[in-house]
């Protein structure tokens, strides 16, 4: 597996902040996204750089990742994975791996998210990084899971929402249990013009707080995603 770090990032959505990119080998085969042919990495310019990583052209080892990362400022806000998912390929996480990245963000503010199934190995991997200070979103397909997430008490949950959640926010404002729900913000259409940026949000990256944030469907294949995050 090769790992890539963007020290500043010219994505319109994350901000000039640093971002990372993982191998394909990483993203778990269950993953509906990928099975769906909906991964939005897949398509347009970040699936050529993501290729390019995967053969090594541009990925490093893991190890001089993680000496980037240590690199990185004092309270840098940083997002790993632009593409690629946590550490170990296919399903499981490589715990260790997953150990030692939490390690090198000590002190910095690296944040991230998971389509891994948690099962209970997974779960308890996600849990230490998040106590070490590695925000580890679990990501869900749709409220349902949403909710199911939130009660594993695993790490903060963000969601999958269908692309009518961009236009009316208020109606996507709470899951099926209660939880608040905050519609990215810069996936909000009315609040485009204001250009929030995950460098300006920061939502993302508590790992305590109690609301799921939610991203509707956009994009070239936004109506595969949209048809899995209205499924009931």
């Amino acid at each position: 597996m090769w790992f890539h770090l963007s020290p500043r990032s010219d994505n319109s959505k994350t901000g000039r902040i640093p971002v990372s990119t993982s191998s394909p080998d990483s993203c778990p085969p269950s993953c509906p996204l990928r099975r769906g042919q909906g991964c939005y990495a897949e398509t347009g310019p970040i699936s050529w750089f993501w290729r390019r990583v995967k053969r090594g052209d541009l990925g490093v080892p893991w190890n001089r990742f993680l000496s980037e990362i240590r690199a990185l400022p004092e309270g840098q806000l940083w997002r790993h994975n632009q593409a690629g998912d946590l550490p170990g390929v296919g399903e499981e996480i490589d715990r260790e791996m997953l150990r030692t990245l939490a390690l090198a963000n000590i002190g910095k503010r690296g944040f991230t998210y998971s389509h891994k199934p948690l099962n209970r190995y997974n779960a308890a991997a996600i849990r230490e990084a998040n106590k070490a200070g590695f925000t580890v979103n679990l990501s869900a397909n749709d409220l349902h899971e949403a909710d199911d997430l939130v009660a594993r008490r695993v790490g903060p949950v963000v969601v999958l929402l269908p692309e009518d959640a961009r236009f009316h926010p208020k109606r996507f404002a709470r899951t099926p249990s209660g939880t608040r729900i905050v519609i990215c913000p810069a996936e909000r259409a009315d609040l485009e013009v204001r250009k929030i940026t995950c460098a300006r949000c920061e939502l993302c990256a508590v790992a305590e707080r109690k609301s799921i944030v939610g991203f509707p469907a956009h994009g070239a294949r936004k109506a595969m995603v949209d048809a899995l995050a209205s499924k009931k």
